[in-house]
């Protein structure tokens, strides 16, 4: 028996968390494994409910279980509340940090038939199989934040910090992940400017002497966000520090035609978090639009690297590229001569794949 919590939270949460149940539901009876679903509140909908985005039972939940299914929160409801209690920072923060989660890993693959649903140039994107894994619980993030009054107004400041084991204990992951695929490492930074980000490369250099097996690469942050346009072919393991990895990975989401088909897993603790890379989206919430995809594929990956079912896993996915092929579309990956499809259709028509193959 399985134990998974499921966090819907807000928005398209509770709309795309239920596809991807069905699609661990229909992989169970498929392979006798038997799922427990555990609902839990988070975000702004536990904040309505208990006056805290992350209840103690949410928590409690989560540390009980083998893996944990979040869809997303956040909104604007809850942007006029006081810091602390905003859903991304009372909720998505603090069990990261309770939960050891330190690694982010957002793989980027562009499915064949969503080549023309990219606004980059077919030649440019044809063949992109890259994955950003990004530091999770340190950084400016987490750094010490305060606020003072000035002569003229106010100064707010943020600490950026890093000791060099939370450096260490990222790249050697980031490390093992590039021997499993084609050997090859980029570590971004800004090293021209930030003390930290000096660490980081001094860090990431010694490394290397370990993995003599990778290519090592350096870059800088801002020559990276041009590259991954330019060229993004040229990147099989990227590896960076928590905020530079948060802008690059929605980046990386376009190339794959819309960033509802970005999954991602959050590790490095006992129970690992899955959701996918988008937010709330509360414009299309409770509209039957939303792409369920990208939790599913997050499911995929829960499968993967929480309960290690790598061939259950990897049915999910060709399940998915099959559904595309097809040519099934949700509103944001729509183009012409594609049939239209909604957010419960298009989880049906992947848990239908799963139990055809």
């Amino acid at each position: 028996m399985y134990k998974i919590a499921v966090l819907p939270g807000d928005g398209i949460g509770v709309e795309i968390v239920p596809e991807a149940i069905k699609a661990l539901q229909a992989v169970g009876e498929k392979y006798n494994h038997q799922f427990q679903f555990t609902d839990a509140l988070v975000g702004g909908s536990a904040y309505d409910a208990v006056g805290h985005p992350l209840p103690a039972e949410t928590l409690q939940i989560c540390k009980q279980s083998d893996a944990i299914l979040l869809g997303a929160i956040g909104g604007p409801k809850w942007e006029q509340l006081p810091v602390h209690l905003r859903p991304e920072v009372g909720a998505l923060l603090p069990l990261r940090k309770e939960l050891g989660l330190y690694a982010n890993l957002r793989p980027c693959f562009l499915f064949p038939g969503l080549t023309h649903a990219s606004t980059l140039k077919e030649e440019v994107i044809a063949g992109v199989d890259l994955i950003v894994i990004r530091e999770l619980t340190g950084g400016l993030y987490f750094g010490e934040k305060s606020r003072e009054n000035i002569d003229g107004g106010v100064k707010a400041t943020d600490i950026l910090s890093y000791a060099t084991y939370e450096i260490e204990r990222i790249v050697r992951y980031a490390y093992e992940v590039a021997r499993k695929r084609n050997h090859k490492l980029c570590s971004v930074d800004k090293a021209n400017v930030i003390e930290t980000s000096r660490l980081w490369r001094e860090t990431v250099t010694e490394l290397a002497k370990e993995y003599p097996d990778v290519e090592t690469s350096h870059m800088y942050v801002d020559n990276c966000a041009m590259q991954l346009i330019r060229n993004p072919r040229q990147f099989d393991v990227i590896v960076t520090e928590n905020m530079f990895g948060d802008i690059l990975t929605d980046e990386a989401s376009m190339l794959t035609g819309s960033i509802g088909m970005l999954p991602s897993a959050s590790i490095g603790g006992e129970v690992g978090l899955y959701e996918p890379s988008h937010g709330s989206a509360p414009d299309i919430a409770g509209q039957n639009k939303a792409n369920p995809l990208a939790t599913i594929l997050s499911a995929a990956m829960l499968l993967r690297y929480s309960l290690n079912l790598e061939k259950e896993a990897q049915i999910i996915e060709k399940a998915v590229s099959l559904v595309i092929e097809q040519g099934y579309r949700t509103p944001d990956l729509m183009e012409d001569g594609c049939k239209p499809v909604g957010t419960v259709e298009m989880g049906d028509l992947v848990v239908s794949q799963i139990k055809s193959r």
